[in-house]
């Protein structure tokens, strides 16, 4: 079977070596060169080896332990945030951090260093990592930032090239529910979107905003907000998420032009102008697109890629108003278009994406026309002080990475090497 990023672009087929017990990690059984590789769902061709030659982990997907009284939990880096969530919700306590998906691997997570809608509140996932176990050249390291702290602080965010992370020790967040109390509204222009997160940010945990990516003039930037908190008491609903499925991969992207616009102006008019108040449990909250298996199939045979940036604080509105403009101007984007704030909590990795600003995201068919546009959103994001986010990238160049994240040459000496990534390939060389 050859793997592919989820995004499905770029095409390097790789080769797969299953690992399903810590104790075959023995160096003269590993591949020459390779890249651990989690469950998939990085977008671009950071989870894809130099070499097309993936060690996939998802064999090591068991649980150690887990301290109920404390939150405590340590489980091995194949483990799904899905499968952590099955066990500890009922206990009540929750991940303190969680990107859109439930799909991700533990490992994966703190290798992406993942952040979710909470970033004001709780920095990123590598901000609750106690320590975790990694294999490195032929060693067992036990890091965190008492022990070995510079492969600590290198691995977190570290994209899966430090060395293998077998196993890991995180702190969880107590709650009280498996549900969340949510507040929907939708408005009506950019500035809106900055006074509403502002607002809601100092009452409540969660927030995150649809955005019309096609909308001009005066209504640019209009969409929908959602904020949440964990509910204080549980109401009699079922948490299961009801599953479709895309059968098929169509030869060309059902997401275009002309689905995109009568989906942008269906979903905002339906919307409420003022805020409702309503319950969910948690995964149709966090992790809506989980409920459609094989959602990337939408893009077709070519694949898509994904364009999410932060912008500083002091250039957001304006940035975000260009950016915007130059999307409308290609009539290209997706159904999901998010856009939220990052706050100002530091993360102990040395490559972490978020910084105190607003965050933008969304996918494109790719095609020729994506990668002028793109050529277009990286000038805008340069200018204003921005980055784009590793976990999500197949286009950044070299010198743009290595002018948003100056500390890539720490994690370069620090890179073990027999592990590399088209990436990291592609951004340092």
């Amino acid at each position: 079977m050859k793997l592919e990023s989820w995004g499905r672009y770029p095409k390097y087929p790789q080769a797969a070596s299953p690992v399903w017990w810590p104790q075959q990690l023995d160096a003269a059984a590993l591949p020459q060169s390779f890249l651990p590789f989690g469950n998939g769902r990085s977008y671009g061709d950071v989870c894809l080896a130099s070499s097309n030659q993936l060690l996939t982990m998802r064999g090591l997907d068991r649980f150690v332990a887990f301290d109920r009284q404390t939150g405590v939990l340590r489980a091995e880096a194949g483990v799904t945030l899905g499968d952590i969530l099955q066990v500890t919700v009922p206990a009540g306590w929750f991940l303190p951090v969680v990107p859109g998906t439930r799909l991700a691997t533990l490992g994966g997570a703190i290798a992406n260093d993942v952040h979710g809608k909470n970033h004001h509140r709780q920095g990123t996932f590598g901000c609750h990592v106690n320590r975790f176990t990694l294999y490195r050249q032929g060693q067992w390291l036990e890091c965190s930032p008492q022990q070995e702290p510079d492969v600590f602080a290198a691995t977190i965010g570290g994209l899966g090239l430090t060395g293998i992370i077998v196993a890991a020790e995180i702190q969880l967040m107590p709650i009280k529910t498996g549900q969340i109390d949510t507040v929907t509204q939708r408005f009506d222009r950019l500035e809106d979107f900055f006074r509403l997160a502002n607002d809601y940010d100092l009452s409540h945990q969660y927030g995150v905003a649809w955005i019309d990516c096609l909308a001009r003039g005066s209504r640019q930037g209009r969409g929908v907000y959602f904020a949440g908190n964990h509910a204080e008491y549980e109401s009699p609903m079922t948490i299961h998420q009801r599953q479709l499925a895309i059968p098929l991969t169509p030869p060309l992207s059902l997401v275009n032009r002309v689905s995109l616009k009568v989906f942008n102006e269906l979903y905002w008019y339906t919307k409420p102008k003022q805020p409702v108040v309503s319950r969910e449990p948690y995964p149709g909250y966090f992790f809506p697109l989980d409920g459609i298996q094989h959602w990337n199939r939408l893009y077709g045979r070519n694949g898509f890629q994904q364009y999410q940036c932060v912008i500083p604080d002091n250039g957001a509105t304006d940035a975000m108003r260009e950016l915007l403009s130059a999307i409308a101007d290609a009539q290209s984007g997706s159904f999901l278009a998010v856009m939220k704030k990052c706050g100002d909590v530091s993360s102990p990795g040395l490559l972490s994406f978020p910084l105190a600003g607003t965050s933008l995201a969304l996918d494109f068919p790719q095609s020729s026309k994506t990668e002028k546009l793109f050529e277009r959103l990286d000038a805008i994001t340069r200018s204003a002080g921005g980055r784009l986010y590793p976990a999500k990238d197949a286009h950044m160049s070299a010198a743009d990475f290595q002018s948003f994240y100056p500390q890539w040459q720490a994690l370069d000496a620090l890179r073990d090497p027999s592990i590399s990534s088209h990436f990291w390939k592609r951004v340092t060389l």
